[in-house]
């Protein structure tokens, strides 16, 4: 089942965010294939992260927490609020996603 992750940065934590996200990447790495999607949260100025939204499969919500809780962003405290919800894609992607 696919698990959306929306998570929100703490105030203050850019320079904490650009610091573990080599690791952040690494960790994701390892459940690419499983990546429905991924990527930050912007500012309304396009550049400025401000949190992670991510879908990911996994067996179970307990699995999905706990890869979570191992996730270098939530070990480091970037994260302020974290959300973890099962999600059923109904649509096709056609907007923001590269060309076949």
């Amino acid at each position: 089942m696919i698990f959306v992750f929306h998570l929100l940065d703490k105030p203050g934590s850019a320079a904490l965010r650009e610091e573990i996200r080599p690791a952040h990447k690494a960790y994701l790495g390892a459940v690419a294939e499983r990546i429905a999607f991924a990527g930050p949260l912007l500012a309304d100025d396009g550049q400025a992260m401000l949190g992670s939204l991510l879908a990911i499969d996994f067996d179970h919500r307990e699995a999905a927490e706990r890869w979570l809780a191992g996730e270098p962003f939530t070990r480091a405290g970037v994260y302020e609020t974290r959300s973890v919800l099962p999600f059923r894609n109904l649509w096709p992607q056609k907007a923001g996603f590269p060309a076949p």
